[in-house]
């Protein structure tokens, strides 16, 4: 059913605003009227000067020099870079900010960027619009640090920017699939950065080739571009809802035109996004408040679930993309990927990291001498546990921050060094205690077996692991790189098995029901489906592509001929229609 839409008129940006010195810590639910209008445009054609000017392109862009990956690699072994023991992490595919009305525009991008970083540490890219309404884009692999410098910042002036981090899952993290993306159209251009994950991509691509596109990498963001090139609706935000009306899955995007800045979030607000503003009237997109803080913007509200912010000369306007359903946000954005000192989804994320400790201590008790966490996301639930229990807190396990990733030596007796070098124990803490150690989560279950072994070694008496999330038993498909179900170990072992394989001498997690019974009446509103299987939105395919984007510079072939790339769907998905399957074939052959 094809979306429709309403418009109402937010405050028009001053430079005489004020801003609000309270941040609230809980938004109210934005409800969505149920039946919506279309705005009507004038059925007139543009002139023919309008229709004939066009954006011109110009980038700049870091040169980076990375062995590439053969599409011939079958084994964990393979691909170190995803399958590495020292990240058994879920990964957050990447963290977006787009800035309007700020002479500095980029500059806060880049600021905001940094505070970001978390969200993405492969690439990095800023795209603005300078006087001449021309799009310039500089893009780089490698931390926001190593991209920018003063003279790259300097070829990016206007007040109008947008900006991307990200992480990519198999393959290197090359050039070419470095965010914002850029194109040109028939009336002008365009840029995007985007946050999440499509479950019907497959389907759209091969739509779009069957019509003539052609693709460069594998990433979402260039179907969106294509979906918003071929559209035929008018004026040009009236496109992005128009392709949007065909995505399904996850997405948190923001796009930048010669004059107008556009965010937009999907109906069941899967990934976070939130607007705020500069003490001079500059509206301020980010995928977190954590960037708002850096560049004193002030936090006024989320961008809802289904809806359309478009920011000009003229202020911002609202703009609903469709009825949306119930939300579902994600749940993990509290447990690990967001910084504690962020407000997401309208909670404190420090808040909601410490009451899944003080669970854990009052569900899942054990006498013990002192509490530490895997640092640095299971800090603040450790100091909730650790304060419930009534036990010292104290640093067991010292991060160091300056060590890269170890996936380079082929040896695996290397990455347990590599373990090693990343988490160093504490004797002085650990030897002859009873130890609690919370984690934020298990994935396969390689990492914590280490540690485990680490603080024996150091000589902790017994080693009780406590983990502040539900067990993971399904692979995630909007915008979370998990492994497929059968890598996930608490898809194959009950939790007696896992705590026997890592070692240690007891083992809880947070309890799927505690959490609902914590979140009360906005439990529904989360999406849970990492640790019950249940999807609010159904991949429709055999295959789902993996977060993020794995063809790599000077590879080219089939998408089917690059290994390490899908997830298998699940296997009560509704797969009865073939010939869509069929369409792939241009793809496979």
């Amino acid at each position: 059913m094809a979306a429709t839409a309403s418009f109402s008129a937010l405050p028009k940006p001053s430079n005489s605003l004020k801003p609000n010195p309270q941040v609230p810590q809980k938004a109210p639910l934005f409800n969505l009227p149920k039946t919506l209008q279309k705005p009507t445009f004038s059925p007139q054609k543009p002139c023919l000067s309008n229709t004939a000017h066009k954006t011109h392109i110009t980038l700049s862009s870091m040169n980076p020099i990375y062995d590439l990956v053969s599409t011939n690699k079958k084994s964990p072994d393979d691909f170190p870079s995803y399958f590495d023991d020292d990240d058994d992490k879920p990964r957050e595919e990447c963290g977006v900010v787009g800035i309007y009305g700020d002479p500095e525009a980029s500059r806060l991008c880049y600021l905001a960027l940094h505070a970001l970083q978390h969200r993405g540490q492969e690439g990095a890219g800023i795209v603005t619009v300078n006087e001449n309404k021309v799009l310039q884009s500089v893009t780089g692999v490698g931390l926001v640090s190593e991209v920018f410098n003063e003279s790259k910042l300097d070829q990016l002036p206007g007040d109008l920017a947008i900006g991307h981090v990200r992480y990519s899952t198999a393959g290197s993290s090359m050039l070419k699939n470095v965010q914002p993306f850029v194109a040109g159209y028939r009336f002008g251009s365009v840029g995007v950065a985007h946050n999440g994950n499509l479950v019907n991509y497959r389907k759209l691509r091969a739509t779009l080739e069957d019509n003539g596109s052609i693709f460069n990498t594998s990433s979402d963001t260039e179907v969106v571009l294509h979906l918003i090139a071929t559209s035929k609706a008018r004026p040009f935000f009236m496109r992005i809802v128009d392709a949007c009306e065909k995505l399904e899955g996850a997405y948190s995007m923001v796009f930048v035109t010669e004059d107008k800045l556009v965010a937009v979030r999907d109906p069941f607000g899967f990934r976070p996004l939130v607007m705020g503003r500069r003490s001079n009237g500059a509206v301020v997109f980010a995928s977190e408040t954590c960037a708002l803080d850096l560049i004193e913007a002030t936090y006024e509200r989320e961008v809802y679930p289904g809806e359309v912010l478009v920011v000009d000369k003229d202020g911002v306007q609202s703009l609903c993309l469709m009825p949306h359903p119930e939300p579902k946000q994600c749940i993990f954005e509290h447990i690990y990927f967001s910084l504690p000192n962020s407000v997401v989804f309208g909670r404190s994320v420090y808040e909601s990291r410490h009451v899944f400790g003080e669970i854990l201590a009052t569900e899942a008790p054990v006498d013990c001498d002192v509490v530490i966490a895997v640092p640095d996301s299971g800090v603040v639930a450790a100091l909730g546990y650790a304060a419930k229990a009534g036990v010292p807190f104290q640093q067991g396990l010292i991060r160091s921050h300056y060590v890269g990733r170890t996936f380079i030596e082929p040896s695996q007796k290397i990455r347990d060094f590599g373990v090693k070098l990343k988490l160093s124990p504490v004797r002085g803490v650990l030897e002859g205690k009873r130890v609690v150690v919370v984690d934020d989560s298990i994935v396969r279950g390689t990492t914590s077996s280490k540690i485990v072994r680490l603080l024996k070694e150091a000589g902790a008496k017994e080693v009780h692991m406590r983990i502040a999330s539900p067990p993971i038993i399904a692979s995630c498909y909007y915008g979370v790189d998990t492994p497929s179900s059968e890598e996930l170990i608490s898809n194959r072992m009950n939790v007696e098995e896992i705590r026997e394989f890592i070692g240690c001498d007891s083992l809880s997690f947070l309890p799927l029901d505690s959490l609902k019974k914590l979140l009360g009446d906005e439990s529904p509103n989360f999406c849970y489906a990492c640790f019950s299987g249940n999807y609010p939105v159904q991949p429709k395919e055999v295959k789902v592509k993996r977060v993020g984007d794995f063809v790599d510079d000077g590879l080219n072939g089939s998408l089917e001929s690059i290994d390490g790339g899908w997830v298998q769907a699940p296997l009560n998905q509704d797969v009865h229609k073939v010939s869509e399957v069929g369409k792939l074939s241009s793809l496979q052959n």
